[in-house]
């Protein structure tokens, strides 16, 4: 069955992002239809798959993490405005019944992603 999840590591502090705020939207060519918000849980993962099963199709979509929020919740010393904020990832998915994890590594200055398993 088909299902997208995430999960968001703060790397700078070497431990899972807790509260992180998630959005998910789908590319409807012109514009995004929100799909869903969440948040990640102690462990850095959302409690349930962002989508799964007939929810989940082929095509484009958009995460948005909330990480420069999260940082300041840290209480970190960040530039104003934040060298990072919203760290967006638009990624394709071309197989809607495989399973797709977009992972979230971040810290204050950088991030980066992957199709993870």
């Amino acid at each position: 069955m088909g299902k997208l999840t995430t999960h968001v590591l703060d790397t700078a502090q070497g431990r899972p992002a807790a509260g992180v705020a998630i959005t998910l939207y789908r590319n409807l060519g012109e514009r995004y239809a929100l799909l869903k918000t969440t948040q990640t849980n102690a462990d850095g993962r959302c409690d349930l798959p962002l989508l799964e099963g007939a929810a989940f199709s082929s095509g484009r979509y958009r995460l948005v993490f909330g990480a420069g929020a999260y940082f300041a919740a840290q209480g970190l010393a960040l530039p104003d405005p934040p060298f990072v904020d919203e760290v967006v990832i638009d990624f394709g998915v071309a197989d809607g019944t495989a399973p797709y994890h977009v992972p979230l590594l971040v810290t204050p200055w950088s991030y980066s992603t992957c199709r993870g398993s």
